[in-house]
């Protein structure tokens, strides 16, 4: 029974494993998708406009696919000079279309090519961000449009110095949208207008974010891709495949709310481009999937935020809204700092920590904290580690003492066995009556393995997610712990000119996932051996299973594991060597 309990214990946790690694390969699977949610808007000319005139292809309001065409032509640029950030903005349409990180590339190589987060409308993958106006309902006014040629007061864009964009429509009205950086990764942009007319003008200021292609999206069931914002307080996501299959349905708005402030955006593993209110605004809020202007077939996604009220500028009057851009890395102090500055909520949940928020976050926050400190996030692991075995020791010592018993009576078990073995109930009885008698628990030996699954888990999202993990080294050949480990065994370690890995994921077992092999071997040597021949072969093979169901996991998961089997095979062996059972009061009857 005992050794029952224990494969059980083990099967399912190489199930996990291996129903863990499947999917992350091979399937695509996606959250379930929150519901559509239609709230009536305060004002109903505004529902009606952000539900029907916010844009049904591009910016809210009509466009052409002439216009849209002209907007992808050559037009001068206001360049982005900022210490984070580097780009540029098209004066025509005045999109936010070139941004690249200064300090992320795209590989571990310092010389590789930086990480490019939006791209221009005319190029290959378009991913922008827009602001623009709708008139109200009976409002004549012309407005600016996606080929609009904006005028900018200065060449460059930085932190000292804002520029403001400006556009006459030529009948009183003056349109301006003041930019300006800080030092990481906001832009803020004040939208303007400015009326000289002889009559008052109502319109509605919004903002979107555009992606006219779908990324490439790793099939992961941990990681949330694609649009997502804070409403009323409340997380929001949508991949993109619900955005699609609900956009599909309901002619372009796969999710649609009004909401007080909050923010929404689109994000990837470890970059988010969102916008973000004034937090006292009453804001439109959407997802969409919506048909490019002249690229019939073609689809993009969009997250945008329009007024729920119109704004109205007096004869001689200016009317004003505030919208600010995050395009940068999910860096938490930095989401942090802003939800404080800018009484953001919820800004952190940008960072998907899943589920197990609770858990996963503080695990982050403690890595990040001995990283600051000690200058390597593999050594953060290791104290990370003795941590973490320093809390559950009192659970490992009572069960390292109850494996000790276990396998001072197990001669008897064997001879009970042997006895009964034409009589199941008598063998169990019989077995059960010795384990009270010598104070053994066979669960025991179990307990410590189940309470590490979630720590498992929970440092793999951290290292899977967070972009201070990304291409964080430790020594020799890992420069990249939330990656695999570059080594292959089946190439003798890069002696022998290929890859094996394109022949199947399994043929990649690098150097670290050996070592991990052999800790669990060790360990598997101080565990009671199961009478059973079939059962005890079943034992020897899983340090086998293990180093190669956990070979393609970040070197970062494999290098915790390494030291929990090192940690727990020198307590092990300590408790169990001078354990002193006490004797049998119960012999094996005859």
């Amino acid at each position: 029974m005992d050794q029952k309990r224990l494969l059980l214990a083990i099967s399912i946790s190489l199930a996990i494993l291996v129903l863990f690694q499947v999917v992350a390969d091979h399937f695509v699977p996606h959250r379930p998708p929150n519901p559509v949610i239609h709230r009536v808007s305060p004002n109903p000319a505004a529902q009606k406009m952000a539900s029907e005139s916010l844009p049904p292809n591009a910016a809210p309001g009509a466009v052409s696919q002439v216009g849209a065409a002209k907007a992808g032509a050559a037009a001068p640029r206001l360049r982005i000079e900022a210490p984070s950030v580097a780009g540029s903005i098209s004066l025509r349409g005045a999109r936010l279309d070139d941004v690249v990180l200064r300090d992320y590339h795209l590989t571990v190589k310092k010389n590789s090519s930086l990480v490019r987060l939006l791209s221009p409308a005319s190029g290959h993958k378009p991913y922008y961000v827009q602001f623009g106006w709708t008139p109200a309902p009976g409002e004549a006014v012309a407005v600016p449009g996606p080929d609009t040629l904006w005028k900018a007061s200065a060449p460059t864009l930085s932190p000292d110095h804002p520029v403001t964009l400006s556009w006459d429509n030529g009948a009183g009205v003056t349109f301006k949208l003041v930019l300006s950086v800080d030092e990481q990764f906001m832009f803020t942009v004040r939208q303007e207008v400015a009326n000289h007319s002889g009559k008052p003008v109502s319109l509605f200021p919004w903002s979107r974010i555009r992606r006219d292609y779908l990324p490439e999206v790793p099939g992961i069931y941990i990681l949330h891709k694609g649009p997502l914002g804070v409403f009323n307080n409340t997380l929001h996501e949508l991949s993109y495949e619900a955005t699609k299959n609900q956009g599909k349905r309901t002619g372009g708005t796969a999710y649609h709310e009004t909401s007080q402030g909050g923010w929404l955006g689109i994000t990837g593993k470890y970059w988010l481009t969102a916008l973000i209110p004034e937090q006292n605004a009453a804001m439109n809020g959407a997802f969409r999937y919506l048909p490019r202007p002249g690229h019939p077939g073609s689809f993009a996604y969009q997250t945008d935020l329009m007024n729920a009220s119109p704004v109205t500028a007096a004869p001689g009057a200016t009317a004003a809204t505030t919208m600010r851009v995050f395009a940068g890395a999910k860096v938490l102090k930095t989401l942090n700092a802003y939800s404080r500055q800018y009484h953001i909520p919820s800004f952190d949940k940008a960072i998907d920590f899943g589920w197990f928020y609770f858990l996963t976050k503080p695990i982050f926050m403690m890595l990040d904290w001995l990283n600051s400190r000690i200058g390597n996030f593999g050594i953060a692991i290791i104290v990370f580690t003795f941590f973490v075995k320093l809390v559950l020791s009192p659970l490992a010592v009572k069960s390292y003492r109850s494996m000790a018993k276990m396998r001072n009576i197990t001669p008897k078990v064997q001879a009970l066995r042997e006895r009964y073995k034409d009589d199941q109930v008598k063998q169990q009885q019989e077995t059960m009556a010795l384990y009270k008698a010598e104070g053994v628990n066979p669960v025991a030996g179990c307990l410590p393995m189940l309470v590490q699954v979630p720590i498992f888990f929970a440092l793999y999202k951290v290292i899977f997610i967070t972009i201070e993990m990304r291409h964080a080294p430790f020594f020799g050949w890992i420069q990249n712990l939330a990656a695999e480990d570059p080594t292959n065994i089946f190439n003798l370690f890069g002696l022998i000119p290929f890859h094996p890995g394109q022949i199947s994921p399994f043929l990649h077992i690098g150097v670290l996932p050996l070592i991990l092999g052999l800790t669990n071997w060790g360990q598997m040597q101080l565990n009671p051996q199961p009478p059973d021949p079939v059962q005890a072969r079943m034992m020897q093979l899983m340090p086998i299973i293990y180093t190669v169901m956990l070979a393609r996991f970040p070197a970062g998961l494999v290098l915790y594991y390494i030291v929990n089997n090192l940690l727990t095979i020198i307590q092990q062996w300590v408790i169990m060597r001078h354990a002193t059972p006490r004797q049998p009061v119960l012999a094996a009857k005859g």
